[in-house]
């Protein structure tokens, strides 16, 4: 059966004018020009010096990017996006007019901008109305779904200024593009992944006991190997070294069992079995 709930902590950043695709191409991890309809595009924002400030679903509309964003986010990335809009035709606003759903894992019988979750096939699909559509699940649900299966929810699993895209799997799950041009941050993340120097990965951990509040230290014989990221129930991420994600850890009052997903490439050795 479908499942279909709106997100009430999504919102909906329009990016409008001539230069809107030119403006964003230099600035994100992942390719804008891929963007078209029925069809969007995974890709974070970086600092200059390649870490992780927000990440994003982007949906070309006939006379605008839409970005599918955290809400909270929305007047941060205007004011961040703004220092280098220049002298290109480009203007940015929320649109409170829009609202956010997801449907898993087909796609849903439903009017709207809409197009498959870009990160793994098969998996959800995204979709931006101008009304709210009948839910048949909750957003609570969504988020047991996607912790199963690995994914990223922004701020809640990527630490701003801190957080480095390919240990969230954006190279797995299409959020960085290759052979695009220059970006912020692209130093980095290029050179985090040809020098082979991704030491941490965040991974779905199995939660025995009280579930562990965010940045809860994770502890292997005492010793710090990870953080506690976002979590429900039974299940939640955990960023997490390479070398911690065999054993079974200790997490507060907790036991966290690491299950690494079948699309997560890891170095030889890390993480089998």
């Amino acid at each position: 059966m479908n499942a279909i709930t709106s997100l009430p902590e999504r919102g909906v950043l329009a990016i409008e004018g001539g230069d809107r695709v030119a403006f964003l191409q230099g600035l994100v991890s992942n390719d804008v020009e891929s963007a078209a309809p029925g069809r969007a595009v995974w890709a974070a924002l970086l600092t200059p010096q390649g870490k992780w400030l927000a990440d994003f679903f982007i949906f070309a509309g006939s006379d605008a990017l839409l970005l599918d964003c955290e809400r909270a986010q929305i007047p941060e990335l205007v004011r961040r996006l703004t220092r280098y809009r220049l002298r290109m035709e480009v203007t940015l606003r929320p649109d409170p007019a829009l609202h956010v759903h997801v449907a898993w894992p087909s796609q849903p019988d439903a009017a709207g901008i809409m197009a498959p979750d870009p990160r793994l096939p098969g998996f959800a699909w995204r979709i931006l109305t101008e009304t709210p559509l009948e839910a048949t699940a909750t957003p609570e649900d969504w988020d047991r779904y996607r912790l199963a299966a690995g994914l990223p929810d922004g701020s809640r699993d990527i630490e701003a200024d801190r957080g480095v895209l390919l240990e969230a799997g954006f190279d797995e799950l299409d959020g960085v593009s290759w052979s695009k041009g220059c970006y912020m941050g692209q130093e980095l993340t290029a050179r985090t992944k040809y020098r082979g120097l991704v030491k941490r990965r965040l991974v779905p951990v199995q939660i025995e006991g009280k579930l562990p509040p965010p940045g809860t230290p994770v502890l292997r014989d005492g010793q710090e190997v990870g953080t506690m990221r976002s979590g429900r129930d039974r299940l939640g991420l955990a960023s997490l070294r390479l070398d911690a994600l065999e054993e079974s850890l200790r997490c507060g009052e907790s036991v966290l069992t690491p299950r690494v997903p079948k699309w997560m490439r890891l170095p030889a050795g890390a993480g089998e079995g």
